[in-house]
């Protein structure tokens, strides 16, 4: 597999690696720009080999995005990428082959490694929620709880854990919240704002039965239920009655996930994939050549 062709729309990725090795490095501060410890240990010319795998069972990400840290150091550092993105591996399983430059190598080893751990994680949790979900007709969908400066791969993450992505931001669908409802009076003008301003996809937060039909009779195309417990949420879904579709939020563990999604809602939504995501266990071990 070639990670050439890699690209991610809205996602800088030569910037991304630029900033990323430049934070390691120290660029721009007194005495930095350099690996010390490679630069006084490893001669210029020393050449290895490395085998990047996981300790653990995971889906993989990240993979075409680690391969470019070591290529920004070594442009000739022969790379083979040996699993597809978002595939589920088992313990061991080699991932990414390298040969080069030592110093290149050594240098960019914690970018790579942190980049395709943090992805990894998140793709392997997602897969997990939607294994405790079980249910095809409902949606898993992440949030806008993103690491800063991160949220285009940690969606893309999402993504290969087979999950899909809720807005990517505050600029592609108006979210009415409490706090919107507050200033605007109720449910059903702040709903309205929406409308009258040209907004083409307005998601209304309701926690409450009663305020399901002034959301939808103002004009909400999808209406987020907060915090509701499984019986209230059937009830939402019954008033519903599939005018707009629903998603479920709040409070949605690995435990509770299945039950709410059984209620008939369209989309289940978890901070937490992005939020909390542990790391997952991939070394890189190299070798002298």
């Amino acid at each position: 597999m070639t990670d050439t062709a890699w690209t991610l729309p809205g996602f800088d990725l030569d910037r991304f690696v630029r900033e990323t090795l430049g934070e390691d490095l120290g660029d721009d501060l007194p005495g930095g720009g350099r690996d010390v410890t490679s630069e006084s240990v490893i001669p210029g010319d020393a050449r290895f080999s490395g085998v990047m795998d996981s300790r653990d069972a995971i889906r993989v990400a990240g993979l075409p995005v680690a391969a470019a840290f070591f290529r920004a150091l070594d442009p000739d550092m022969e790379i083979a990428i040996l699993v597809e993105e978002g595939a589920a591996i088992a313990p061991g399983t080699d991932l990414m082959r390298l040969t080069g430059n030592a110093r290149a190598m050594l240098t960019a080893e914690r970018s790579a490694l942190n980049t395709v751990q943090h992805l990894s994680g998140i793709a392997t949790m997602v897969a997990e929620y939607i294994a405790a979900m079980d249910n095809p007709a409902c949606t898993l969908l992440d949030t806008r709880k993103t690491i800063p400066g991160l949220r285009h791969l940690e969606k893309y993450a999402v993504r290969m854990g087979g999950g899909s992505n809720h807005r990517m931001g505050l600029w592609d669908a108006a979210m009415i919240k409490d706090n919107h409802v507050l200033v605007a009076g109720s449910v059903g003008e702040a709903v309205r704002r929406a409308v009258d301003a040209g907004v083409a996809e307005i998601i209304c937060e309701v926690d409450r039965i009663d305020q399901i039909e002034p959301a939808l009779e103002a004009g909400a195309t999808r209406l987020l239920l907060d915090n509701m417990e499984p019986p209230t949420l059937r009830e939402a879904v019954s008033l519903v009655a599939g005018r707009v579709p629903t998603e479920a939020s709040g409070g949605i563990a690995l435990d509770t996930i299945r039950a709410k999604a059984a209620t008939g809602v369209d989309y289940v939504s978890v901070g937490r994939l992005t939020q909390s995501a542990p790391a997952a266990d991939i070394g890189l071990d190299f070798t002298p050549l």
